[in-house]
């Protein structure tokens, strides 16, 4: 049994050594700031998703001290709530600034943006629970930590060139294309500004509490809703094939057709020549019959009836 114990001995000091080596972080080979600049990169090319991984990356890949981990956490959370609208992922970083880093000077800012996130998800009673806990409600105010250029500032709020890419990007390509100069850009800035400043005097004055915003709000967000559902609804119904687009060219010849003002065909237009148009009026007619027979599903299955005589 002696002769046991030394081997049983080197494996506990094995598995210890084993177990200390892991709890200890190993500085990476790619320098420190290099790493949180990748994370800045992913961002202003608006991968979020891809940033916030970088970001993740960095915090268990590097030693920071507890005031640099806060911030990356409060930028992660700003990415959730502002870039992405995931509520639930953005309360989740707030939360862990409050807790795990108590000390840290970005604690009142989270505790607003916690509030917010609340509100957004609708739980009231958690919301009013922590707004007891802060002193006001507004998220729009708090000086957020994000990557890029200062371009400009309302009061302590500092607007980014990372903001003003993203909310061009929002905007149709049409819309978005006459935003392409220098001089056209700062138009923009000065209207983004305009509409924040505007914005803000409004939350003053609370016309968000308003029964006629309060309502337009319900409204708007209930279109929105519908918009959403059909889309996915009729892309799930309708799908075309290439061979469909060639056959639909085929069926409405005429309807392609170079005419004169009688009416008299002068010219067949190659299908070449018009593909991209068949194919956008192949996707209506089916999108627009999708419509038509999902309309017809949901009436029946909703027992929805219209009474044509009563309606004046």
């Amino acid at each position: 049994m002696r002769a046991l114990y030394p081997k049983l001995l080197l494996l506990v000091l094995l598995v210890a050594l084993i177990a200390g080596c892991s709890e200890q972080k190993t500085e990476p080979v790619i320098d420190k700031s290099k790493a949180r600049d990748f994370a800045n990169v992913l961002y202003n090319r608006q991968l979020f998703q891809q940033s916030i991984q970088q970001y993740e990356h960095y915090i268990n890949s590097y030693n920071l001290d507890e005031s640099e981990q806060a911030n990356i956490n409060y930028v992660i959370g700003d990415i959730y709530f502002e870039r992405m609208h995931d509520y639930e992922n953005a309360l989740a970083y707030y939360l862990k600034i409050k807790y795990l880093f108590p000390e840290s000077k970005l604690v009142t800012e989270a505790n607003k943006k916690i509030v917010a996130c609340l509100e957004r998800l609708q739980r009231s009673e958690d919301a009013i629970q922590a707004l007891e806990e802060t002193t006001s409600l507004e998220p729009e105010k708090i000086r957020k930590k994000r990557p890029g250029a200062v371009v400009a500032r309302i009061g302590n709020r500092e607007i980014t060139q990372g903001d003003i890419d993203f909310e061009l990007s929002q905007l149709p390509p049409y819309l978005r294309s006459q935003f392409n100069t220098k001089e056209k850009k700062l138009q923009f800035l000065q209207q983004y500004l305009l509409t924040e400043i505007l914005y803000d005097k409004a939350k003053r004055e609370e016309l968000d509490k308003q029964a006629e915003i309060i309502e337009a709000a319900f409204q708007a967000k209930r279109e929105i809703m519908v918009q959403h559902l059909l889309k996915k609804e009729i892309e799930n119904r309708v799908k075309i094939e290439p061979s469909d687009v060639e056959l639909y060219y085929n069926a409405n010849k005429e309807k392609y057709a170079e005419k004169d003002e009688e009416g008299n065909i002068k010219r067949q237009k190659s299908f070449e020549e018009v593909k991209q148009q068949v194919a956008q009026d192949l996707a209506m007619e089916r999108q627009q019959e999708a419509l038509e027979q999902m309309t017809m599903q949901l009436m029946r299955a909703e027992g929805a009836e219209i009474y044509e005589d009563k309606v004046e």
